[in-house]
């Protein structure tokens, strides 16, 4: 068996095998090549991409489409790297059009593809706070699913 170890010593492919490895040797390497441990990892994530809110959107909308009538990425409004737009009927039948942010979601709009500028509604961290806020309807349908699947658990655990 073989250990690579990409900052250990002074080449970052270092090969080492199992019984070549001196557990000293190994930690000194650790501390002595912290600068390279570092180097490496700006390497690997310099090219990382910041959140893509339509993924992000899309994720809301899979998650919770079962608890309400209709709920969908605007196709109308922008989407950028910090902001989505999820349009959401709710089983009694209003209808919303949600910001999402890095600050969470919020309503922006009673009416699909639409943000009044005028709306000064509060942040919610997640999809389930801001529907439980909106809909008692969505709250029956969340909680009858939780029940759902833990009868389905405790079946399979007998």
């Amino acid at each position: 068996m073989t250990l690579v170890l990409p900052w250990a010593g002074s080449s970052r492919n270092r090969v080492l095998n199992e019984m070549d490895c001196d557990p000293q040797d190994l930690k000194e390497s650790m501390f002595n090549n912290f600068s390279d441990v570092a180097d490496w990892e700006e390497r690997d994530f310099a090219g990382a991409e910041v959140k893509d809110m339509r993924v992000e959107a899309e994720a809301v909308v899979n998650d919770v489409n079962f608890a309400v009538r209709h709920m969908a990425v605007s196709k109308s409004l922008p989407i950028g790297e910090d902001v989505a737009y999820i349009n959401v009927e709710t089983k009694e039948g209003n209808r919303y059009c949600l910001e999402l942010t890095e600050a969470g979601l919020r309503v922006v709009a009673y009416g699909f593809d639409n943000v009044d500028e005028s709306l000064s509604m509060q942040y919610h961290e997640t999809i389930y706070s801001l529907l439980d806020s909106l809909s008692p309807a969505y709250r029956d349908a969340f909680g009858n699913a939780l029940l759902q699947r833990l009868e389905a658990l405790k079946k399979v655990q007998e």
